[in-house]
């Protein structure tokens, strides 16, 4: 029978190069580094050109290491056609590190196979969850601060000292508003949006 090929997924956002844990994982259960493929990408779609390549790669004598099921994947609904894809129509093995119970592996029965279903289902519904309500939780925090006066966003700029004087020139008409601005070393609409505070 022909050797098991390993393969090793890798993915990290460009914000965190975490790379070498990832890789140092995949090392450590034996995937050569000419069979790991790594994409610099967010995990929220799978538009991912070394991922596209791995795929082609994968059969039926084919066993994919990735460190945690997020590097797969974010989306909820996405991840699971993506494990549909390797597992049933690839019809290649899948091991997550990091989730000993998700290594398709393991009991090759109907029963095993269920079970490592449900399982993936229930992590990435969870996942998908945790960041809706993160994103929710940022959303009532940011009102909650706005609501306490929190300022967002660039402090304002310190109006000129002949601010007042210039302002009241051009209220009662002896300049311009493009003189008013340029005396005061101001954008013509930020003078003018300062002096209806002012007034305000």
């Amino acid at each position: 029978m022909e050797k098991l090929k390993m393969y090793g997924y890798i993915r990290v956002s460009t914000r965190e190069q975490n790379e070498d844990r990832q890789r140092i994982a995949l090392r450590d259960m034996g995937v050569p580094d000419n069979r790991i493929f790594m994409d610099k990408l967010s995990g929220k779609d799978f538009e991912r050109p070394q991922y596209k390549r791995l795929l082609r790669k994968l059969d039926d004598n084919s066993v994919l290491y990735i460190k945690s099921i997020d590097r797969l994947g974010r989306n909820y609904a996405d991840l699971n056609e993506q494990w549909r894809i390797i597992t049933k129509e690839k019809r290649a093995d899948i091991v997550v590190i990091d989730m000993p119970i998700l290594d398709t592996r393991r009991e090759k029965n109907l029963l095993g196979t269920f079970i490592s279903d449900i399982v993936l289902a229930l992590l990435s519904y969870v996942a998908e969850n945790e960041r809706i309500n993160i994103r929710q939780r940022q959303a009532e925090g940011i009102a909650a601060a706005k609501a306490r006066g929190v300022k967002f966003g660039r402090p304002p700029v310190p109006l000129p000292e002949n601010f007042d004087e210039v302002c009241g020139a051009w209220k009662a008409k002896k300049i311009t508003l493009q003189q008013a601005a340029k005396t005061c070393n101001l954008a013509k609409s930020t003078f003018f949006d300062k002096a209806k505070q002012l007034e305000q």
